[in-house]
């Protein structure tokens, strides 16, 4: 059995039909595309292409601008953090340093002094409790040592306080709910 296939053009003398025959009988019909048809693109389609390829182009940037601003907020927050713990560092630093003719015990409360020399100490007594006694000083504050060797200014203690009685609540009852209450 002998196959052929013929390609029969249209008027452009382009392809647009392939019969294939059998002992000169068509068996089967095949209509090709007309590439010409194809090829020819509308100027419309062209410019939606482009509009959405520019759409995307300015979602991708976007995207990106959104993510990059986040980090950046978070970079702002970290520095801060840093410049505060170096701040509480250097606090922390001083008053240590700080003269003082006893030992200190965590959980007490001191109260820093400046000698007219520039000098700093540490004394057991308020200046309520100096009264008149003492005028070549200068009160600079009263501080209570915590358990981690930290500093707390008088006027922080009452917070301090409350986030610790937070945290010992969160570590008695292992409950995540009680993050919830530190988070608020």
């Amino acid at each position: 059995m002998k196959r052929a296939c013929i390609m029969e053009d249209s008027i452009d003398n382009v392809p647009n039909k392939v019969s294939c025959f059998m002992h000169d009988r068509p068996i089967q019909e095949i209509t090709s595309i007309n590439t010409i048809s194809i090829n020819k693109n509308n100027s419309n389609d062209l410019l939606q292409l482009a509009m959405e390829i520019q759409k995307a182009d300015n979602c991708i940037k976007a995207n990106a601008c959104n993510k990059l601003s986040v980090i950046a907020e978070q970079m702002r927050f970290l520095h801060k953090q840093a410049h505060d713990i170096l701040s509480e560092v250097k606090v922390n630093t001083i008053l240590h340093h700080a003269a003082c003719n006893f030992i200190k015990h965590p959980g007490h409360i001191y109260h820093l002094y400046q000698k007219r020399s520039g000098s700093l100490y540490f004394s057991m007594l308020s200046p309520e409790e100096w009264g008149n006694f003492v005028t070549s000083q200068v009160y600079k504050g009263s501080f209570r040592l915590e358990h981690d060797h930290s500093w707390t200014p008088l006027n922080n203690i009452k917070n301090k306080d409350d986030e610790q009685s937070m945290f010992d609540k969160l570590l008695k009852s292992n409950d995540t709910s009680a993050i919830n209450m530190i988070c608020k």
